[in-house]
């Protein structure tokens, strides 16, 4: 029970042996303009990778239109969460609704996702490769839909978080990503730069803005292993600002909400929003009162929307060359 507890409050508030190996530069899917072969709305969809049977939900608006190449989200659930899970509490099909692109609601194995040696959950001891799973499947909606390579985007939550950034250190097939209360474990010499927008809360006590521990990491260990040890989200952005070359970045507050932005060479931003007091949830999020209490969370901030706020960041960088 206390390891199943181990996974539960890393979900992020609802309800993987390391990948990093080397970067991989898969070729960017072309976008095919003919007939979708996804029907509208939302449906399931599964794949084979490295043997194993992957399974995804895929939201296609019935407004957009296929006759030119769209966006396409990958939206990663926490630990403990699933695709279909991610998919009604964070907003994001009726933000493709309005503004028009696809959404992809990958499951992880064991509802967690593999982001280093040590972490997250029973698929670390069991050689998975999530990086490989989310590659098959992006390539695999870009040959049922006109997907725009130029324009295919990775965000996340906690656990989720984390493989938004094993994402991109081991790909280069992400415009941006958008991280939620999560941080980057294992190892990452040699990423590409890339445009990255990370909101996180100062009382997150699973995956701390500061450079502690999470409160239930474990050193990896066990059945379930969690190692949360990373540097602090400040220190890890000046990193990502530094691969990406940007400029000092501009900072400004206003209420509860810190906003530092960093412009790049190629069009790159690099933007840390911090929420002061906010914990380990997606700002905007839909509260769920019976998992809050259980898990001893606070509900939602409703400081910001996290899901209007990354995509209108995901809008205005696309990936250049």
């Amino acid at each position: 029970m206390a390891a199943v507890g181990v996974l539960i409050v890393l979900i992020g508030c609802d309800t993987a042996r390391t990948q990093g190996q080397g970067t991989a530069t898969p070729t960017a899917p072309t976008p095919q303009l003919r007939s979708p072969a996804v029907a509208v709305g939302s449906t399931d969809q599964t794949i084979t990778v490295d043997g194993r049977k992957r399974t995804y939900h895929l939201y296609r608006p019935a407004k957009l239109s296929m006759s030119k190449p769209v966006p396409l989200v990958v939206m990663l659930h926490g630990a403990l969460g699933d695709g279909r899970q991610a998919e009604m509490a964070y907003g994001w099909d009726a933000e493709a609704d309005r503004k028009g692109f696809v959404v992809a609601y990958p499951d992880g194995l064991f509802r967690s996702w593999v982001v280093s040696a040590e972490c997250c959950g029973p698929s670390v001891n069991s050689g998975v490769n999530d990086v490989a799973f989310i590659r098959a499947m992006v390539a695999a909606v870009s040959d049922g839909l006109p997907i725009d390579p130029a324009r295919i985007y990775a965000t996340g939550i906690s656990n989720g978080g984390m493989l938004d950034y094993r994402l991109a250190c081991d790909t280069t097939i992400f415009a941006a990503i958008g991280v939620v209360a999560g941080k980057q474990l294992g190892q990452c010499p040699s990423p590409a730069p890339i445009s990255v927008i990370h909101v996180h809360g100062t009382g997150d006590d699973i995956v701390p803005y500061d450079s502690r521990p999470g409160k239930m990491n474990n050193d990896g260990q066990g059945l379930i292993p969690v190692k949360i040890d990373a540097v602090s989200v400040p220190d890890e952005i000046d990193q990502w600002r530094k691969t990406a070359r940007c400029s000092a970045p501009q900072t400004r507050t206003k209420a509860d909400v810190t906003t530092s932005v960093a412009h790049c060479p190629d069009g790159r931003d690099v933007e840390l929003i911090t929420i002061a007091g906010a914990g380990h949830q997606w700002p905007g999020g839909t509260s769920m009162p019976a998992a809050e209490r259980m898990l001893g969370l606070p509900p939602p901030s409703k400081a910001l929307d996290a899901t209007d706020t990354i995509w209108q960041f995901f809008s205005t960088h696309p990936r250049k060359g």
